[in-house]
């Protein structure tokens, strides 16, 4: 989590953008809300990491669509190389993390 905590936005490929929507239906908007809403899980995609650390992150837009997003840091921002929705074993993580989360906040 560390990687992006520092960020201050998203960098925008407009091929990568385009990408996604062409091959996923998936808007540059959603990948960014993504971000934002809870759980949001985070890990380095080792073996897509070359010159440069690659991420992988799996969360849900503001309209609770489950996306996959693979990314990098750049300076200050994340760019976004390709999202996705979610697979179905990723939707099983994902649900196993909210179940945890709603665990810890009935805790509190």
């Amino acid at each position: 989590m560390d990687a992006i905590l520092g960020c201050t936005g998203f960098q925008w490929d407009e091929s990568n953008t385009e990408k996604s929507w062409l091959r996923h239906k998936v808007t540059w908007t959603e990948c960014e809300g993504a971000f934002f809403n809870h759980p949001f899980l985070l890990l380095v995609d080792e073996k897509h990491s070359g010159a440069e650390p690659r991420y992988y992150a799996l969360g849900k837009t503001h309209a609770a669509r489950g996306l996959f997003v693979a990314f990098t840091v750049r300076g200050d921002l994340i760019r976004v190389v390709s999202a996705r929705d979610m697979s179905r074993r990723e939707r099983k993580e994902y649900a196993h993390a909210e179940q945890e989360s709603a665990q810890e906040d009935s805790e509190v």
